[in-house]
């Protein structure tokens, strides 16, 4: 067995526990797990997306209990390049979540590869994106607030390298679906419509049909649109 292949068993031993165990601890809210916590068939559906991709550099927002960034950490365990990076982006992983989803990462042995910023994302984007660092990927599933999403879709798609992918969680809820839909009917972003293929339509924080997660490629070349050619969303 290889040294990737040893890293990739870990990583699944650690998915695997956490997604029968939870986490080692949570925070005092009942069922907290389950409702932060992107359920193990669409992590399983974002790594094997990133797995084809040959995803080598993903940035993520939103860390919680890890149960996503597990799911990346494999898919670049599995396309072991020269030179993985993973950025995770999450203010709240000390204060609220004492560091639960970090130590797992750990555990699987994700840290060598990982750096964790405790800083809101509409500080740690730009900063990336000043030091020109460069994205394959971008999964989001941060702050809800229509603005706040809004914003780090904007620094996405400066990081994310033309022609790369940002994948977007609780695309069922209207401020996250409403975010999106400006770069989607705008900027030539791209609905990858098998992303996430089965069962993954649900009910949305109002009652309504929605899909959790949603996959979008960017346009290659990149584009701005043109002062006069606002599409309303």
């Amino acid at each position: 067995m290889t040294n990737a292949d040893e890293r990739v068993t870990r990583v699944r031993e650690v998915r695997r526990r956490l997604a029968r165990e939870g986490p080692p601890r949570t925070r005092d809210r009942e069922g907290d797990f389950e409702s932060v916590t992107v359920p193990e068939r669409h992590c399983d559906q974002l790594r094997d997306l990133l797995v084809s991709e040959g995803a080598e550099t993903v940035v993520e927002i939103g860390l919680a209990y890890a149960g996503s960034a597990l799911a990346i950490g494999e898919a670049l365990a599995t396309v072991d390049p020269p030179l993985p990076r993973h950025i995770v982006i999450d203010p709240f992983q000390e204060g609220e979540y004492a560091n639960a989803g970090w130590d797992l990462l750990r555990c699987a042995g994700l840290d060598s590869f990982t750096t964790l910023m405790l800083t809101p994302s509409s500080t740690a984007l730009p900063q990336l994106l000043g030091e020109g660092f460069v994205a394959d990927a971008a999964f989001v599933d941060g702050s809800h607030r229509f603005h706040e999403v809004f914003v780090d879709l904007y620094f996405l798609r400066k990081i994310v390298r033309p022609g790369g992918l940002i994948v977007i969680d609780d695309d069922w809820w209207p401020s996250v679906h409403t975010a999106a839909q400006y770069y989607e009917r705008n900027t030539g972003w791209q609905v990858i419509p098998d992303a996430f293929p089965g069962d993954t339509t649900g009910t949305g924080p109002r009652g309504g049909p929605g899909v959790r997660c949603k996959a979008y490629r960017l346009p290659d070349p990149s584009f701005e649109p043109s002062f006069d050619d606002f599409r309303a969303f």
